[in-house]
C-alpha cells in the first residue's frame, strides 16, 4: 500500500488541499488492515506529504516530485500520468481516448485540468474525450462477489462509474462556459477491461494491466463482501509513442492499440451518456 499510495500522490490522483478517503475505504481499496493504513498514513505525515486533522481525516499538503513530461527515449518504461496529462493540455487542441474500468483516475485528472484552464494557467481551444466503459447490462468478471447471486459489489461499481461520469460531464460543461469547444463521448462495450489505456493527442499511449485480487469489498451499508476485484489506482503504466519510424517497436505498439480502440469504439461500442 505504501508505494501505491505514493504513486497516486505523484500521479495527481489526490491533489494538494484534498482529503484522502477515510481509513476504512483505504483499507478496503487496498485490501489491507486498518493498522496497515494507519502505519502508512503516519509515515506519509512524518515525511510531510499529508497533514492529519482530528475528526476530518488526512489532507494532502504537497506531492512527491515528478519529472516533466518530455516525449523521448528517456521516458521508456514506467511513467506517471500527471506530467504527461499536463503536457497534453498545453496544446490548443487536446484529444483523449481512454479505455478503463471506472474512469476514476480520468475524472480526477480532467478536474485538475479544468481547474488549470479556469485559472488561466492553460488555454486549450478544443477538447475531445472519448471513453470506452464496460456495459451495465450484465455483471462483469470483476468486480464481483464470490457468491454468484450476490450483485452488491457489481452495483457498487455501477454507482462509482456513474459518479465519475457525472464529474466529467460537469468539467466539460465548465470548460464550455469558459469558451472551450469541449466534448465528452461515452460508449459502453460488452467487455471486462483487463487493462487501462490512455491515448493522448494521437501521439502518446499509456498502458497498464489490471491485477485481479481477492479482497473484502465494503458496500454502502458497511457490509464487507468477499469479492474478486482489481486495484486500478496507482497501477503501473508503461509509455509508448508514435515515432517517425513506423516499423519501430513503439510505433507498432501504438498503431495496434489505436486500431484496437477505433475498431472497438465503432463496432462494439454502444452509445452512452455524452456531453
Amino acid at each position: 500500500m505504501d508505494n501505491a499510495l505514493r504513486e497516486q500522490l505523484a500521479s495527481g490522483t489526490f491533489r494538494p488541499g484534498e482529503l484522502l478517503p477515510p481509513q476504512r475505504y483505504l483499507a478496503s481499496d487496498y485490501g489491507v488492515s486498518r493498522n496497515t493504513v494507519q502505519r502508512v498514513l503516519r509515515q506519509l505525515a512524518a515525511e510531510g506529504w499529508i497533514e492529519p486533522r482530528q475528526g476530518s481525516g488526512s489532507r494532502v499538503v504537497r506531492l512527491p516530485s515528478a519529472d516533466p513530461a518530455r516525449p523521448g527515449t528517456e521516458r521508456r518504461g514506467r511513467v506517471l500520468l500527471l506530467p504527461l496529462m499536463d503536457a497534453a493540455f498545453q496544446k490548443p487542441s487536446v484529444s483523449l481516448d481512454v479505455f478503463t474500468l471506472t474512469s476514476e483516475t480520468l475524472a480526477r485528472h480532467l478536474r485538475h485540468q479544468t481547474e488549470r484552464a479556469l485559472a488561466e494557467e492553460i488555454s486549450p481551444e478544443r477538447l475531445l474525450v472519448r471513453v470506452l466503459l464496460p456495459w451495465e447490462d450484465e455483471p462483469l468478471a470483476y468486480p464481483r462477489a464470490k457468491a454468484p447471486d450476490d450483485h452488491r459489489v457489481w452495483q457498487r461499481w455501477q454507482t462509482m462509474t456513474r459518479t465519475h461520469l457525472k464529474d466529467m460531464q460537469e468539467c466539460v460543461q465548465a470548460l464550455r462556459q469558459a469558451g472551450v469547444d469541449a466534448r465528452l463521448e461515452i460508449r459502453r462495450v460488452p467487455l471486462t477491461p483487463h487493462y487501462k489505456l490512455y491515448v493522448l493527442n494521437n501521439s502518446e499511449i499509456l498502458y497498464g494491466t489490471y491485477d485481479v485480487v481477492e479482497r473484502t469489498v465494503t458496500v454502502g451499508d458497511g457490509t464487507g463482501i468477499e469479492a474478486l476485484d482489481v486495484i486500478g489506482l496507482g497501477s503501473t503504466l508503461s509509455y509508448h509513442r508514435r515515432e517517425e519510424d513506423e516499423q519501430s517497436h513503439d510505433s507498432t505498439f501504438f498503431t495496434s492499440m489505436q486500431d484496437w480502440f477505433e475498431s472497438t469504439w465503432n463496432l462494439l461500442g454502444q452509445d452512452g451518456t455524452t456531453g
